[in-house]
């Protein structure tokens, strides 16, 4: 099996760049509503379309949305959502199952950290990417892929987002 990447790394693209920018006007409310709800009808259908019945993923998918609907409080669902990076760290090797699940955490943890929002756009482009186009593919044709995909995640969140938000997040993107 070839070696694949894990994530996007160039965090100078302007589809990376224009993304955090408008992140970076948003509440944490309105990021997490935009992750959890990209990765629930994006991401989880493709991690569950490769794998046999690990409802991790799903489960941290559901408690997030528990905890922005007010029905579930933060520490119970961080615990739910640890488990998906678990699910994650089992399927190395398994280029569309990791990238999608790895995605999928960070999405559910923007209800903690909202800075885990980049991780829709690092893991969750890439999973689409090789689950439409496979991993064997060159690398060039992925991140066209993947690039399509983040201009359709910043999309979604425009679509969504707040004008003059009073309380954006403060993130610091350590890059």
């Amino acid at each position: 099996m070839p070696k694949y990447r894990k994530m996007l790394t160039d965090y100078q693209a302007p589809y990376i760049q224009q993304t955090f920018r408008l992140i970076e006007t948003q509440s944490l409310l309105t990021i997490a509503k935009w992750c959890v709800g990209y990765a629930e009808e994006r991401l989880l259908p493709i991690y569950e379309s490769v794998t046999d019945g690990d409802f991790r993923p799903r489960s941290a998918i559901n408690v997030a949305q528990g905890w922005i609907e007010g029905d579930i409080k933060l520490k119970e669902a961080k615990e739910v959502i640890k488990e998906c990076t678990a699910a994650a760290r089992g399927a190395e090797g398994e280029a569309v199952a990791q990238t999608a699940a790895r995605a999928i955490g960070a999405c559910a943890g923007t209800i903690y950290n909202p800075t885990l929002s980049a991780g829709l756009l690092f893991y969750g482009a890439l999973a689409v990417s090789y689950h439409e186009l496979g991993i064997e593919v060159e690398w060039e044709r992925l991140l066209k892929g993947a690039e399509a995909e983040c201009w359709r995640i910043k999309a979604a969140l425009e679509n969504i987002a707040v004008d003059n938000e009073p309380e954006p997040v403060k993130v610091n993107w350590g890059c």
